[in-house]
């Protein structure tokens, strides 16, 4: 088992905010919420279906760039503050 961390962007957009993942983009990886945080939940949800789709298609996770992937080889949890 591995672990994926992936770069998220949140940015203001008009009277909401705009999020979406580099790394994930071409596969839809964008939302939006009413606050900061609500576009990061959305964004995390997002990611999360698109991995499992990816997985159930048999389509290989991106690993790259590296400034936008991190990958470790162990399980690991990551949080956010």
């Amino acid at each position: 088992m591995k672990t994926y961390t992936f770069k998220v962007v949140i940015e203001p957009d008009e009277n909401r905010w705009h999020a979406y993942c580099p790394a994930l983009e071409q596969y839809g990886a964008a939302t939006w919420g009413n606050t900061q945080e609500e576009a990061f939940k959305h964004i995390r949800e997002v990611i999360e279906m698109i991995i499992e789709e990816l997985i159930e298609d048999g389509i290989t996770i991106p690993e790259v760039p590296k400034e936008e992937v991190m990958v470790f080889p162990e399980t690991r949890v990551a949080v956010t503050v």
